[in-house]
């Protein structure tokens, strides 16, 4: 099989279900012969692997181990969902502080083990907390850790297109930005509905406003839909987007969705979020982002949420004051 690169890759957290279909799309999509899987959890690791060796697949080495010290050493690039997984009833931030004691230690396993991974991708909730959390402990620079945060994205894709009844290849450039959580900033100003501006629909019979406000709940409330279909948190879909991710660090074919990425500006600051990105092998790197003032005031909200969220941990002792960042990690 021919492979983007023969690079190490390891994917956190693999006995998972977005572990275990993460391997298998990086298998599937050509990324690398070498791929490395972790967890912790020993039993679910080896039946996950026997699965993946048992397709047949050729040209590729599956190595897996439970000792993080082998899976990350000689790794360029890390995907990791291994935190605790969203349940019934529980929003993404529930999950704060004991995932972000793992994002701690995962930055920590990085920076001991493998300081010159190319790219990090975090996906475990919250992750733009996590994200930022290992950024901070592994003394990376803000352009090799992203985070999972297209979902939001291509979930508003997903509820435009069965509004409208339409082919979702003909809703384009569909834009959450801000955290990926209960706050985000669901944009109208971008989308174009099979050739027609979003904004120019909202406020007829086409789209009332409150149809509207109805399909951005039904976006805000994606993760929670699933879980209440399926019952469990999302997996399909996150394993397969965050590969993308991945894919795109490596050299491959470009993202085309908006990622977590540290800002570092006059208006946002010390945090990671969702914001108008460029991923490639040159890691992530920000744009403004462009909207009405309406939509600008929810990016704000959702900015101010996070450094709630993370201005509660400081609190808490989980980490330290910012003006001690620098300490920690000299990138930031």
């Amino acid at each position: 099989m021919k492979t983007i690169s023969a690079e190490k890759l390891t994917i956190i957290g693999a006995a998972g279900m977005i572990g275990s279909n993460m391997a298998q799309s990086a298998i599937l999509m050509g990324l690398t012969n070498n791929i490395c899987l972790y967890d912790p959890y020993e039993k679910g690791l080896r039946g996950v692997t026997e699965e993946l060796l048992q397709c047949g697949f050729t040209g590729i080495n599956i190595s897996s181990t439970s000792d993080i010290k082998e899976a990350l050493t000689g790794s360029k690039y890390i995907v990791s969902s291994g935190g605790a997984a969203r349940k019934e009833g529980m929003t993404r931030e529930d999950l704060l502080k004991g995932n972000a004691e793992i994002a701690i230690q995962f930055g920590k396993d990085i920076k001991t083990f493998c300081p010159d991974v190319k790219h990090v991708v975090v996906i475990f909730n919250p992750a733009d907390i996590t994200g930022l959390l290992t950024l901070l402990y592994s003394g990376l620079k803000p352009s090799q850790v992203s985070t999972l945060a297209a979902l939001d994205s291509t979930r508003l894709r997903n509820e435009l297109a069965k509004y409208f009844s339409v082919d979702p290849d003909k809703i384009e450039n569909c834009r959450t930005y801000g955290g990926h959580g209960e706050q985000m900033a669901v944009f109208s100003s971008t989308a174009i509905i099979d050739g027609e501006p979003l904004d120019n629909l909202i406020g007829t019979p086409s789209l009332t406003r409150g149809e509207w406000e109805a399909l951005q709940q039904r976006v805000i409330q994606g993760g929670k839909n699933i879980i209440d279909l399926r019952g469990r948190s999302s997996f399909q879909s996150p394993a397969y987007l965050s590969i993308e991710m991945i894919r795109a660090a490596m050299g491959g074919t470009k993202f085309e969705w908006p990622v977590g990425v540290y800002l570092s500006t006059d208006e946002f600051n010390y945090v990671m979020m969702s914001m108008e990105t460029i991923l490639d092998n040159n890691g992530v790197f920000y744009r403004k982002v462009k909207g009405t003032a309406e939509e600008h005031e929810s990016l704000v909200k959702s900015y101010s949420h996070l450094c709630n969220l993370r201005d509660s941990l400081i609190e808490s002792g989980v980490i330290p004051s910012i003006s001690e960042w620098s300490l920690i990690n000299s990138n930031i």
